[in-house]
């Protein structure tokens, strides 16, 4: 990274904690300060460290317990990371971040309005285990909430939250998964909360479940299919004709 996006994405990020709030939700602010391609967000006053590969996260160094926290455990067993440079890492972003808020002289960010998808992980079958994917783009600054609702009740169990990722106009996405069991009794939100919105944003998503046929269209549907079988062993059976009237003895006799 030049050290010139790498001073954006450090103005851009570090303005998280200037902005003011600006509704009466109840929103967690994060720092963000960029490292090559680590992260430093301080959910809690010692700060996060989290690696990215290709987008997605690899790891991240829990600051409380000064240990490597891979997204799947199985990483681990082929490769480490020693979590005192996560550690180092945090130590440097937050003078990077204190020197910049005074350069930039405590200027609030402006706060973007963020857009919101929800779509299932599988094609969704009733009965089966599924997951939820709330996926939040264009956030910045990055600071969110993004809670899930089941029948307008939240919902904390089978709940899973990235870390903010950076897109290439600087702002961030971040997803948040759910595990249910798909139901035709059960409907689900994704609830968003940021600075940039007025009212917290609720995106619905209930599983589709095709509309039971009629009386009269399944003898409709009966009917056509027989009509369809009838008409092919006709057609079959006269070509089967044609075929052995083609196939027998010529009736023209061969010169002697």
């Amino acid at each position: 990274m030049t050290p010139s996006r790498a001073l954006v994405l450090g103005i851009l990020a570090l303005t998280t904690v200037l902005s003011p709030c600006g509704g009466e939700f109840d929103v967690k602010a994060d720092h963000i300060g960029s490292y090559g391609l680590s992260f430093y967000q301080s959910h809690q006053p010692n700060g996060q460290y989290t690696f990215e590969f290709d987008g997605d996260e690899l790891f991240y160094v829990d600051s409380d317990k000064k240990e490597t926290v891979w997204r799947i455990p199985e990483f681990g067993q082929l490769t480490n990371f020693d979590p005192q440079g996560g550690l180092q890492t945090i130590a440097v972003a937050k003078q990077c971040l204190n020197a910049m808020i005074q350069r930039t002289n405590s200027t609030p960010a402006t706060n973007n309005i963020p857009e919101v998808t929800v779509f299932p992980k599988t094609p969704v079958l009733l009965g089966q285990p599924n997951t939820l994917i709330c996926f939040v783009d264009k956030i910045f600054p990055p600071v969110v909430n993004i809670t899930w609702l089941r029948n307008s009740k939240s919902v904390t169990e089978g709940v899973y939250e990235t870390s903010f990722f950076v897109n290439r106009d600087y702002s961030f996405h971040r997803m948040s998964y759910l595990t249910f069991i798909p139901s035709d009794n059960d409907v689900y939100d994704c609830k968003v909360e940021h600075w940039g919105l007025e009212e917290p944003v609720l995106k619905h998503w209930e599983p589709e479940i095709p509309a039971p046929m009629s009386e009269l269209t399944e003898t409709v549907v009966c009917a056509l299919g027989l009509s369809v079988g009838i008409v092919g062993i006709v057609v079959g059976t006269i070509f089967i004709i044609q075929g052995l009237r083609s196939g027998g003895p010529s009736r023209h006799p061969g010169p002697l």
